[in-house]
C-alpha cells in the first residue's frame, strides 16, 4: 500500500508531499510482528505544507486525494501542517504553534521514533534515526508541544503491537 501511495503521490500535486506516520513505522512493526504489512495500520497519513490555510484550500487537495487513490481501498487522511494550529485547540484542548514545513510537523510528533516520513521523490526523512523504530523502544519526543497527550498514544501502540517497550527519553 505505501508504494502505490507513494508512486502517485506526485499526482497530488501538494507541496512538501510527505507519506507520514502509521503507514511507515506500523508497516515496520507488523512485518517485525509476523503480521501482514497492513494490519494494524488504521489509516494512511498524507501531510503537506500550503501557506493558503483556508479550509477550502485543503479541502480541494483532499477531494484530489480521494479520487486519486479510491481504488485502493484504504482511508487517506490528507493535512496541510500550515492549518494544523488553526484545529488543534478545538480537537485536543491545547494549542500548538504555526507549523513553518511539512518536516516541521513530522519533527514534533508525539514519540520520538515515529518521526518518520517518506516525501513524493521517495527520500526517507526521519530526524531522529530508525534504531528505536526498529527496535520498538517508545520515548517522549522533546520538540512535542502537547507531552499530555503521551501516555494514550503509547497504550494504543502497545495494544496493537504489545512487544513495544516504553524507555525514558
Amino acid at each position: 500500500m505505501n508504494a502505490a501511495l507513494l508512486d502517485r503521490l506526485p499526482e497530488l500535486r501538494a507541496p512538501q508531499a510527505h507519506l507520514v506516520a502509521g503507514a511507515l513505522f506500523g508497516t515496520v512493526w507488523n512485518v517485525r510482528s509476523g503480521q501482514p504489512p497492513q494490519a494494524q495500520i488504521r489509516d494512511y497519513d498524507l501531510f503537506y505544507w500550503d501557506a493558503d490555510t483556508s479550509y477550502e484550500a485543503e479541502d480541494a487537495v483532499i477531494r484530489r486525494a480521494d479520487a486519486l487513490f479510491a481504488d485502493l481501498g484504504v482511508q487517506v487522511e490528507v493535512r496541510n501542517q500550515a492549518r494544523v494550529h488553526l484545529w488543534f485547540p478545538q480537537k485536543f484542548g491545547q494549542t500548538r504553534p504555526p507549523l513553518r514545513s511539512t518536516r516541521e510537523g513530522i519533527d514534533q510528533f508525539l514519540v520520538a521514533c515515529t518521526c518518520v516520513g517518506v516525501d513524493e521523490r521517495g527520500e526517507l526523512y526521519a530526524p531522529n534515526g530508525l534504531a528505536d523504530l526498529a527496535a520498538g523502544r517508545l520515548r517522549p519526543n522533546a520538540h512535542n508541544h502537547t507531552p499530555g497527550l503521551y501516555a494514550a498514544k503509547v497504550a494504543d501502540y502497545r495494544k496493537r503491537w504489545p512487544w513495544l517497550r516504553e524507555e525514558e527519553g
